[in-house]
C-alpha cells in the first residue's frame, strides 16, 4: 500500500461522522446497508450521509451497488486489512513491543 494512499483513507475516517458510517458497514458485514437504513440508524440528513458517503467511496472504503430503486453500501473489507496490515506491518521493527496487556491498559 502507497503511503498517500493510507493517508487518504485515514483522513476519510478521522471524520467522527465518516468514522461512525463505516463502524456501521462493518458491522453489517458483505451485506451491506441500504443509504436510508444507514440515515436512520445514525438520525442524520440525507444530504449529510451523502456527502460524506461520497468521501467514503472516493477512498475505496465503501462500495455501492444498486438493488433495483435501492442503494447498498458495503465496507470494502479487503481494502480494510489492507489498510490495519499497513499500520501494524512495522510495529516494533525499531524496538520491543510492549506486552500486549500493557498497551490495553494504556488504551
Amino acid at each position: 500500500m502507497k503511503i498517500t494512499d493510507a493517508a487518504t483513507q485515514l483522513e476519510a475516517l478521522g471524520n467522527p461522522t465518516r468514522l461512525a458510517v463505516f463502524r456501521l458497514l462493518v458491522r453489517a458485514g458483505e451485506a451491506g446497508l441500504p443509504v436510508g437504513r444507514i440515515q436512520q440508524r445514525l438520525d442524520m440528513p440525507a444530504s449529510t450521509l451523502s456527502h460524506h458517503l461520497k468521501t467514503l467511496c472516493a477512498t475505496g472504503l465503501v462500495r455501492q451497488t444498486r438493488e433495483r430503486t435501492t442503494l447498498i453500501c458495503t465496507a470494502d473489507f479487503k481494502l480494510m486489512r489492507g489498510l490495519v496490515a499497513f499500520l501494524v506491518a512495522e510495529c516494533c521493527a525499531e524496538s520491543a513491543c510492549a506486552p500486549a496487556d500493557a498497551a490495553t491498559r494504556a488504551a
